[in-house]
């Protein structure tokens, strides 16, 4: 008997067993959706969070302000000096006017604040530059860097003000403990809702075997190999896996449909419906294949009991 015959049987005998066991192949499909639809949403979940994470990192920095009598010189002078450091990712200066615009439109409410501003006069606002480091953890460094040249007070040094670094040392220790613990955190999640999903796909699926016990025992009493044993419930487990993804693919659209607009407005510029659209071709690749192989497997490992050693 040829492979590509036996290939064929296999392949019919495992449809025909995923059709004929109807009830447990529902039983399953049903599991095995539910994984599927946890690994969906571990995978957005992700995605959220990364870029949520993203954006609040972003909107941290260290401002280090400039007395008003600070040339152009001298700031650039700092400026250039801080953009050589491994831990800085960019640099933006804030001129004096433009300082001055940003705190009129801060305050352009408050007709008092704007009074008391043009009673001055002058601008009495210094210029400032923004600096980003490339993780939250090197901005201790940067500031002990900035205010090292402040103590020494010569040259670019001795035009710098105050460093802001200190006033949102608590809000950027607390937002890196939360980028390490959300990491950490997602891992272990992950970790043990795959282990739970694949120890209840093993054994929904074993249950389906042990209805045809009787039919594995006269296979092997009648010399029948083990690949043409586990064939056909591998292919049903395949179907089981691609049905599944199917299943939480036509499920997935309406919920992020409805779920769009809100995790918008909630987690700022992460939509939840545009991010599956983005990318329904990597979802539907890890889905349809991590069920297929969920499947197969969890078949290839529930069989083994019934054959012969």
């Amino acid at each position: 008997m040829s492979f590509i015959l036996t290939s064929k049987r296999v392949v019919r005998y495992g449809v025909a067993g995923f059709v004929r066991n109807a009830f447990v192949s529902l039983a399953a499909i049903l599991i095995m959706t539910l994984t599927l639809f946890v690994v969906a949403w571990l995978m957005i979940g992700s995605a959220a969070l990364n870029a949520t994470l993203k954006s609040l990192t972003e909107k941290v920095d260290v401002t280090v302000y400039f007395t008003t009598g600070a040339t152009e010189s001298q700031i650039n002078d700092i400026q250039q000096q801080l953009k050589v450091l491994p831990e800085v990712a960019n640099v933006t200066y804030v001129s004096r006017e433009q300082a001055l615009e940003a705190f009129k439109e801060r305050h352009k409410n408050d007709q008092l604040t704007i009074q008391a501003l043009d009673e001055l006069g002058d601008n009495p606002l210094g210029a400032s530059l923004e600096i980003r480091a490339k993780q939250t953890s090197q901005y201790e460094s940067i500031a002990k860097y900035l205010n090292a040249q402040q103590a020494a007070g010569t040259g670019a040094g001795a035009v710098i003000d105050k460093v802001n670094f200190f006033q949102n040392k608590t809000a950027i220790d607390r937002l890196s403990n939360i980028i390490e613990t959300s990491r950490k955190l997602g891992i272990a999640v992950a970790i043990i809702l795959a282990l739970a999903s694949v120890l209840i796909s093993f054994n929904t699926i074993r249950l389906a075997i042990y209805t045809s016990r009787d039919e594995i025992g006269v296979m092997n009493l009648v010399g029948a190999g083990h690949w043409y044993v586990r064939g056909p419930f591998m292919i049903a487990g395949v179907l089981y896996g691609v049905v599944s993804a199917i299943v939480v693919l036509l499920i997935l659209y309406p919920v992020t449909v409805w779920l769009g607009p809100g995790s918008e407005r909630f987690l700022g510029t992460f939509n939840v419906f545009t991010y599956f659209t983005a990318h329904f071709i990597l979802m539907f690749s890890i889905l349809m294949l991590s069920g297929m192989a969920l499947g197969a497997l969890s078949s290839f490992l529930a069989v083994r009991r019934y054959l012969r050693s």
